[in-house]
């Protein structure tokens, strides 16, 4: 829990104005319902961001909601965020929900990322993708970044659903698959991406740039919408055109049907 460096337990009790003593009980999971006054000094003290904060919120009251704890429904994306993905034809989007679980994807996501809808549903992660794929390390820009950052992302979910067994079997199966999986999860850092930068390596097009946003889905918060947006008139926006026409289901049909009639 404790994220500035060069402090000592009993600093870190002494600037949030609480006992030494209390303060290991916390930490080791042994006071009950602090008091969301003491909560706020510690975060102050620890100078936590407010994802940090939540995240401590969550630990400290993990079996507070039983119904948040232990997810249990399978997922559904209702057919007007369907329709809306369809409509953006020009850039990737998708539909993320609990445990990076994609729901929904695009036909220029799957053509840049992986073609979810080609996995078993059970299959179809984010995280799975990043840190399991041989390909993502090859096609995925600064890959590091991006991989290490979406552990951090489980492990903010691992926090709001301690008891999420789906989410446990996702963590030991990277544990034990991706050797870079344990450092990045026992660094204990916690993330909530809203915007920012990815960046990748396409076979057909090349080098493809983009600024993504973020969006929680209205109605479920527990559901968000990733739109991978490109400046207009670049050389991305260019290559994303080029794509769209050669992967677009009717020039596919057409180049099987000129193969087979050459044949």
């Amino acid at each position: 829990m404790r994220r500035v460096p060069g402090l000592r337990r009993d600093e870190v009790a002494r600037l949030a104005g609480v006992s030494s003593e209390y303060y290991t009980r916390l930490e080791q999971g042994r006071a009950l319902n602090p008091s969301s006054e003491v909560l706020e000094a510690i975060a102050r003290a620890l100078r936590l961001d407010a994802t940090e904060r939540e995240h401590l919120d969550d630990l400290l009251h993990g079996g507070a909601q039983p119904a948040r704890r232990a997810p249990s429904r399978a997922q559904r994306v209702c057919p007007g965020l369907h329709l809306m993905l369809e409509t953006l034809t020009h850039v990737p989007a998708l539909v993320m929900g609990r445990r990076t679980d994609v729901l929904a994807s695009n036909r220029l996501a799957r053509e840049i990322l992986t073609d979810f809808d080609a996995l078993p549903a059970n299959r179809r992660n984010v995280a799975r993708y990043y840190l399991l794929d041989p390909k993502a390390r090859d096609t995925v820009g600064d890959w590091a970044r991006l991989a290490s950052e979406t552990v951090a992302i489980l492990r903010l979910e691992a926090g709001r659903y301690p008891h999420d067994r789906q989410l446990a079997d996702l963590v030991g199966e990277l544990t034990i698959q991706c050797p870079e999986f344990t450092v990045w999860w026992n660094d204990h850092r916690v993330l909530r991406r809203t915007h920012g930068a990815k960046h990748y390596h396409h076979p057909l097009v090349g080098e493809l740039h983009f600024s993504y946003e973020s969006f929680q889905v209205p109605g479920d918060d527990e559901q968000t919408l990733c739109v991978y947006n490109v400046e207009p008139g670049s050389e991305t926006a260019q290559s994303l055109r080029v794509l769209a026409s050669w992967t677009a289901p009717e020039a596919t049909t057409e180049a099987t049907t000129e193969a087979t009639t050459a044949n």
